[in-house]
Parts: structure tokens; C-alpha cells; sequence
């Protein structure tokens, strides 16, 4: 079947966050790959990707397409849902003959809910979908692709066998290979990485059982299942052929750093390339595999230290400690690798109290740059489980996790802690961290050493002074 893989338009500053997992409007504009929705495109020829976000375009733009196609398949998610829908009908009422299928983690924990919100939408894939997407679109039988549920010819959902996780992940071909094809890769920027960059995953899953995480509870799982370190090496060997213009590689798999020796013989592959890149890190890295990193071409980890008290990490099972966490920082500062730290506010067992121990133990181990969130319980979560469970949410339901702009709210509550306390305090930390002396002193020096950053940093200082007073 003549096949669309579709990024759906969203609201203005919408940023695919990681993949397209956390739709959100971010404090500086900024776009991620569709990596989930160029692996399947990837392996069913003739097909196309058009991520509409990060292309600037409206349903009116990409709503002829309906008529040159014969299956769309798009990705979705809680927060995005309802207008993806909309897209799905009107892209159904300009050509009714189109099967149009959706994808993504909400789709995954919701199948029959997904399909009863609109008979413009034929069936959802379940569990890792890229194989259901090949087999749909190779024109088999619906009721015999694994992992897919759909509506039948009366109207009844049908939910086919799961399919089983992918084992050999050398088997599926180079997303990167759809970026150079499809996309314009100048489109996709992140504050922290050098423009423009490349971002694709080295395996699936992630053998941490943090509950507020959504692509291992929900699609990848809890095995870390990886490609082989000659395959990865060899998709950075082709983005430096066919994309000599790209400055960065990132790594986007959760925890990249779990398998030390792996990480070590991908680094000195990379070292002979003499590409430099960056990847996702936990927070308890030795120094002796932090060291081979840095000497074969990293520059820069994206650390999820989520807390400064113990007590929440140990909540949300997030399986580090802060002593550690200072270590492994104090190790990287010595070594010259930048951090950008990721941080969450409301996480259970939230108070006032570690609230500002949090921004406080940022301001300590000093992190280059950081990005603070609002504890979002995405439907299939353990998170959202005991949200429910406890009565944490707000009254206005599980879905609504960003506002009509697409910017972050703080969804749950507690008796002791309001989500209005919760929200102002995202604010609070920025300006905490970011309005220090040292910090100004530092990123000025930034731009002084490298004059390409001081266009940059303004313009990031602008849209973050915007983000500010939107919220």
C-alpha cells in the first residue's frame, strides 16, 4: 500500500520531546526526531515521513495528501490525542477509502478506547509496532497481523495476539537513512546539543523501574535490548558520509550507559571516526568508563537526577542515591564533560521542604545546563496508578497534562501540597539556578570562547523569558 507516516500538526512551539514521547511546549523551542514513526518507514518501501511540527505545517497544508495515499499511519499521544483525532477525520472525510492506523504509547495502553473515540481511526498497533506497520502496509489481512487491534467490518473491536519484542535488533535498517531521505535535518534543534544534530536509538527498553517513565511501562520494556556496537558505529560512519553537515550524534536510548563494555567499544569505534557526540547517562558512571568516553569524541551527558532527596528517589524507584549522583558529577566536571540536567517537581512524597532541597542540590553539583518538569502521570504508568489509587489527580482528568498551548500543568495534588505550589515552584528553580553570578559568568565565557553560541544563547534567552510569562 501506497504509506504516510505522519507527525500530525500540533499547537506553535510544540516540541517532540525524546522521540515524540512527551508532548510538550518546552522553556526554549526545540524539536527531537520522530525516530519511533522513521523505524517502521524505514522498512516498508515507497513510504514517506512528514513530521508536520517541525516542518511548520497546518492540517490545511498536509490535508491534500489524503488523496495520494492509501494507509496513514501517525503517531499519538495523551496529550496530542484529541487533536490527532481531529486530524484522523478530516483526513477520512477527504478520501473515506484511506485506512489510517495510530501509534504510540496511548494508543498502547488504551487500544479499545483509542478506536471507540472515532470510527475515522481503523486500528491502533500495540506493543512495539514496527513489524505491525510493515505487515499493514505490505496489504495482509488485518486479523492476522500480531500486536494490532482494529475494527472489523461491523463495527467490533478486535484485539489480535500480542507480538513479541524484537531479539535481534541488527535486523532493523538505519532510521537515519528516512532523516536524509525525508527530512529537513536543520529543522531539529535541542538548547543543548550542537546544530544541527542527529539523534537515533542504540536499543530498546530500560532495565530501570523509575514509575513516572512512559516508554518502558508502556512499549519498550524492562530488557535492554541492544544492537550490536559494530552496527551502531556503522549508522554514525553513514551520518558522516551522507550528512557531513551535522555537528553531534545523540544517543536517545534511556539509559545508554547500562552496559559498560559495550559503551566503551562503541566510544573507541567513534574515536576513530573522530565524530563528537552525546547520549542519555544515569547518574553512576565510573570514572574509568566516563574517561573513555571523553577521550574518544563525547561531549556532553543528559542526566536524569529527577530529585535532591533520597527519599523520593527511593518513591519512584529510581535506584541512585545523591551521594552518588555528586560523585559521578564531580567526576565529569574533572573530566570536562558538560552535563544537562533534568529534574522533576511533585514526584510522591513532595513537600515545600524538598522541594528546596532539590533546587538546592542542583545549585551544588552545578549541572552546564538544566530542564525542569512537572510529575506527569501518563496513562500506564505506575505514577498514574497511584495517582489514581490516592485521589492525586485533578478533577479535570488524566489527559490533560499540558494547557491549550501545549504548556506543562501540574496535574497532581496533594493535602499537603497544592498543584498550584507545585507549578509556581518549576519558576522558582529556574531562576534560582540560572540567576547566579557564577552561572551568568559561566555561560557568558561560553559565548565569548565560542562566538557561533551568542546568537543562540539570545535567542534561547528570549523564547525562555517568553515561556516565563506564558506560564
Amino acid at each position: 500500500m501506497k504509506t504516510l507516516f505522519l507527525h500530525p500538526p500540533s499547537f506553535d512551539g510544540f516540541d517532540g520531546g525524546a522521540g515524540a514521547r512527551y508532548q510538550a511546549k518546552r522553556e526554549i523551542k526545540s524539536f527531537w526526531y520522530p525516530t519511533w514513526l522513521a523505524q517502521p518507514a524505514a522498512m516498508v518501501p515507497g513510504s514517506r515521513l512528514i513530521d508536520a511540527p517541525a516542518d511548520g505545517l497546518s492540517l490545511k497544508d498536509v490535508l491534500p495528501l489524503a488523496k495520494e495515499y492509501e494507509l496513514v499511519i501517525m503517531h499519538t499521544s495523551s496529550p496530542s490525542f484529541a487533536t490527532d483525532v481531529q486530524v484522523a477525520e478530516a483526513f477520512k472525510r477527504e478520501n473515506p477509502k484511506l485506512l489510517i492506523g495510530m501509534v504510540g504509547a496511548k494508543v498502547a495502553v488504551d487500544p479499545d478506547g483509542s478506536l471507540g473515540a472515532s470510527t475515522a481511526i481503523d486500528f491502533v498497533g500495540r506493543e512495539e509496532f514496527d513489524y505491525t506497520c510493515k505487515e499493514v502496509a505490505e496489504g495482509r489481512d488485518l486479523a492476522n497481523v500480531l500486536g494490532l487491534t482494529y475494527r472489523d467490518a461491523n463495527g467490533e473491536h478486535v484485539r489480535n495476539p500480542d507480538r513479541p519484542m524484537i531479539e535481534n535488533m541488527d535486523e532493523l535498517p538505519f532510521v537515519s537513512e528516512v532523516y536524509k531521505r525525508d527530512l529537513t535535518i536543520e529543522n531539529y534543534f535541542i538548547g543543548y546539543l550542537e546544530h544541527p544534530y542527529v539523534s537515533f536509538y542504540t536499543g530498546r527498553g530500560c532495565r530501570s523501574k523509575c514509575t513516572f517513565c512512559l516508554w518502558p511501562q508502556t512499549v519498550g520494556g524492562h530488557r535492554y535490548r541492544v544492537r550490536s556496537p559494530e552496527n551502531v558505529v556503522a549508522e554514525v560512519a553513514y551520518i558522516q558520509r551522507e550528512m557531513p553537515h551535522v555537528k553531534e550524534i545523540f544517543f536517545d536510548d534511556d539509559t545508554f550507559t547500562d552496559f559498560k563494555p559495550r559503551v566503551e567499544e562503541i566510544a573507541r569505534g567513534l574515536g576513530k571516526l573522530g565524530v563528537t557526540w552525546s547520549c542519555n547517562a544515569k547518574a553512576n558512571v565510573p570514572y574509568k568508563t566516563l574517561k573513555i568516553m571523553k577521550d574518544n569524541g563525547l561531549r556532553l551527558l543528559l542526566v536524569g537526577y529527577e530529585s535532591g532527596n533520597n527519599q523520593i528517589l527511593h518513591n519512584i524507584k529510581k535506584g541512585l542515591r545523591t551521594d552518588i549522583a555528586r560523585e559521578f558529577t564531580k567526576n565529569c566536571r574533572k573530566l570536562g564533560i558538560k552535563i544537562h540536567g533534568t529534574f522533576i517537581l511533585g514526584l510522591p512524597g513532595e513537600t515545600q521542604e524538598t522541594i528546596r532541597e532539590t533546587i538546592d542540590f542542583a545549585r551544588e553539583i552545578n549541572p552546564h545546563t538544566i530542564q525542569v518538569s512537572l510529575a506527569a502521570p501518563y496513562p500506564g504508568t505506575r505514577l498514574y496508578e497511584q495517582a489514581m489509587e490516592n485521589g492525586w489527580l485533578d478533577a479535570t482528568g488524566p489527559e490533560a497534562l499540558v494547557n491549550d498551548d501545549g504548556v506543562q500543568i501540574a496535574p497532581i495534588s496533594y493535602p499537603h501540597l497544592g498543584k498550584d505550589e507545585i507549578f509556581e515552584s518549576v519558576e522558582t528553580f529556574y531562576k534560582r539556578f540560572y540567576f547566579r553570578p557564577g552561572k551568568i559568568a559561566e555561560l557568558t565565557a561560553e559565548m565569548v570562547r565560542h562566538p557561533s553560541m551568542i546568537g543562540r544563547r539570545l535567542r534561547e534567552g528570549r523564547e525562555f523569558a517568553q515561556f516565563l510569562s506564558h506560564r
